[in-house]
């Protein structure tokens, strides 16, 4: 349970910083990330971090279907996690942390 609530406290850290950042921003998202891209140094750190985002989702989808359910309830964190990488999985983290917990509390209230 702990790390559901440090998942809670970093996604919402990142994503008031990333929602001011945007709000400040002299450029779209669109455009920073292709800037990002034209630079073989810059490029290789988006690649990473998109790796990464892809071995996220696979664990995302791999976890919903361990615990039966199919991976379309997973889309939506994997559609933010295509665009703002970490929140996609911190969300999922978060969601299943405090599912558990609800779940948990009714299994012990019936």
């Amino acid at each position: 349970m702990k790390s559901t609530w440090i998942a809670l406290a970093t996604l919402m850290s990142f994503s008031l910083y990333t929602g001011w950042t945007m709000f400040i921003a002299e450029q779209s998202l669109l455009a920073f990330g292709l800037e990002l891209m034209a630079r073989p140094d810059t490029a290789q750190v988006v690649i990473d971090l998109y790796v990464m985002a892809g071995l996220a989702c696979a664990w995302m989808i791999r976890d919903a279907r361990s615990k039966g359910r199919s991976w379309l309830r997973v889309a939506p964190f994997l559609l933010l996690t295509a665009v703002f990488v970490s929140v996609g999985p911190l969300l999922y983290i978060v969601f299943e942390g405090f599912g558990r917990r609800s779940a948990h509390h009714a299994h012990e209230g019936a």
